[in-house]
């Protein structure tokens, strides 16, 4: 499944369905977490217009997703 174009609120709104909680804010950068098992996951997401696919990916990998999961959140 292709990866969608979403801005960064767009990508926190998501995650935040997906358990994670805004920590911070610093700029133009959202820090998230989310307790995992023994581990907590730690995201930051820029809070741009149109995320690039890279970091898009990255992010979604980062949270141990897949894209048709993200996708489903959106």
């Amino acid at each position: 499944m292709a990866l969608p174009v979403i801005s960064g609120r767009e990508a926190v709104k998501a995650l935040y369905k997906a358990g994670f909680r805004v920590v911070r804010q610093r700029g133009s950068h959202v820090r998230l977490e989310k307790m995992k098992e023994d581990r907590v996951i730690k995201l930051t997401v820029p809070l741009h217009k149109s995320l690039k696919k890279g970091t898009l990916r990255r992010i979604i990998e980062d949270a141990g997703l897949t894209v048709e999961e993200f996708n489903g959140l959106l």
